[in-house]
């Protein structure tokens, strides 16, 4: 019997990226679906997380955030440009985001179809393992195709559905607090929700407890 999860995800979000390939790679290799749930960052939801922050906050999420990533054999580089426009001198957050609204819109619609996850992992390639100017040139454009759809019919609903997407990522963010959690990544799998990237493997031994198989 195939597994099911649901996995929460921010495209700005490096611990998101630096798990979504792992997951992506557990759903080759056991009989699992992952269906991707992807929300704003922080940065749009609450403008003034970073304000409130301690100052060791983000240098340290920065060491980390490579570490892992060098750990696990994972390409990482910082994005460019950042996907959410922001005075990284002030903190504050530019109230016109088009990056980021664009991409968790196409993550939206890729996951309308099924096919989330696999956009997410191509997508966050590029954003987070040095693809410059990721949002341009057709670069997402290949993620799409990447994920096995049609570009001119996401790019089509993305441009012209865009409230309602906004409407479907704002229901995942509550279903995700629904859950127990408010965070990305979460994966939520039978109910139990799983923090960070550092809980994958609990996440898998909880899955074969329950029956997982490789295909």
């Amino acid at each position: 019997m195939t597994l099911t999860a649901e996995l929460y995800f921010s495209f700005r979000s490096p611990y998101s990226y630096l798990s979504v390939g792992r997951y992506r790679t557990m759903t080759d290799e056991f009989d699992l679906s992952i269906a991707l749930r992807p929300v704003y960052p922080l940065a749009i939801r609450q403008p003034d997380f970073f304000e409130r922050n301690h100052p060791n906050w983000l240098g340290y999420t920065m060491r980390d955030m490579m570490r892992v990533a060098q750990f696990h054999g994972i390409p990482f580089g910082a994005p460019r440009p950042d996907p959410i426009i922001q005075d990284m001198v002030t903190r504050q957050i530019a109230e016109d985001q088009p990056n980021i609204r664009r991409v968790t819109r196409m993550g939206q619609a890729a996951a309308r179809r099924g096919a989330g996850l696999v956009f997410a992992a191509e997508a966050g390639r590029m954003i987070w393992g040095g693809q410059e100017n990721w949002h341009e040139a057709g670069h997402l454009e290949r993620a799409i195709e990447a994920a096995g759809l049609g570009v001119e019919e996401i790019i089509a609903e993305v441009e012209g559905e865009g409230q309602a997407l906004d409407a479907e990522i704002a229901g995942n963010q509550d279903a995700l607090e629904k859950a127990g959690h408010w965070g990305v990544p979460t994966l939520v799998f039978d109910g139990e929700p799983f923090f960070g990237q550092d809980r994958i493997e609990m996440a898998r031994w909880r899955m074969e407890q329950k029956g997982l198989q490789k295909r």
